[in-house]
């Protein structure tokens, strides 16, 4: 099972990055990019790849025990940038960083204590990707809009042991689908 640990935007603050996106969409040259699919907003905290079966319970366990250390934080959508010369376009974030960063380590740790191999460490970035592109694209009106992104104020009070069920019939277009298999609560009242 192809497997992260995620956050993910209440309803309302994806309808309102929807609007945001959607004005993204009809710059020129938006066809070039490959757009991400509402249902696939979320902030990656650990990716841990393809996981075996046998390993997905103890590892939403210690998901749990990550989140339950973790107080409930605030975070807001906020700005954006790319990766990888405008291979990806993401939305930033703002507010309790500290705790998202925070909250990223204990879910690599869960990962790592779980015997889920690792992938590539690196530093961690708060992102929500809206687009890829499988070449360099010239990304510089899409971050003019993004720069005065900004949502309203979230409280996160739920870690999430997402699904990436990835495409395969082939057809252009087609979005991953994610399905949340385990939702944890933050915070000692978890």
């Amino acid at each position: 099972m192809r497997l992260f640990a995620a956050l993910l935007p209440p309803e309302d603050v994806a309808a309102a990055l929807a609007v945001e996106v959607d004005a993204l969409r009809r710059l020129p040259g938006a066809d070039g990019l490959r757009w991400t699919g509402r249902a696939g907003w979320h902030f990656t905290l650990a990716f841990y790849g393809d996981v075996d079966d046998a390993l997905v319970p103890e590892l939403s366990e210690r998901l749990a025990r990550a989140a339950h250390r973790t107080e409930p934080f605030g975070l807001a959508l906020r700005g954006g940038g790319h990766f990888g010369h405008g291979r990806a376009l993401w939305a930033g974030a703002e507010g309790g960083l500290a705790d998202l960063r925070l909250l990223a380590e204990r879910a690599e740790a869960a990962g790592r204590k779980a015997g889920v191999a690792p992938g590539e460490h690196r530093r961690y970035k708060p992102h929500l990707t809206v687009a890829r592109s499988r070449e360099a694209h010239d990304v510089r009106p899409y971050l003019a809009l993004l720069d005065g992104l900004t949502s309203r104020t979230w409280t996160v009070t739920h870690l999430a042991l997402v699904r990436s069920n990835l495409p395969r019939s082939g057809v252009p277009g087609e979005q991953p689908r994610y399905e949340a298999v385990a939702r944890h609560p933050l915070g000692a009242s978890g």
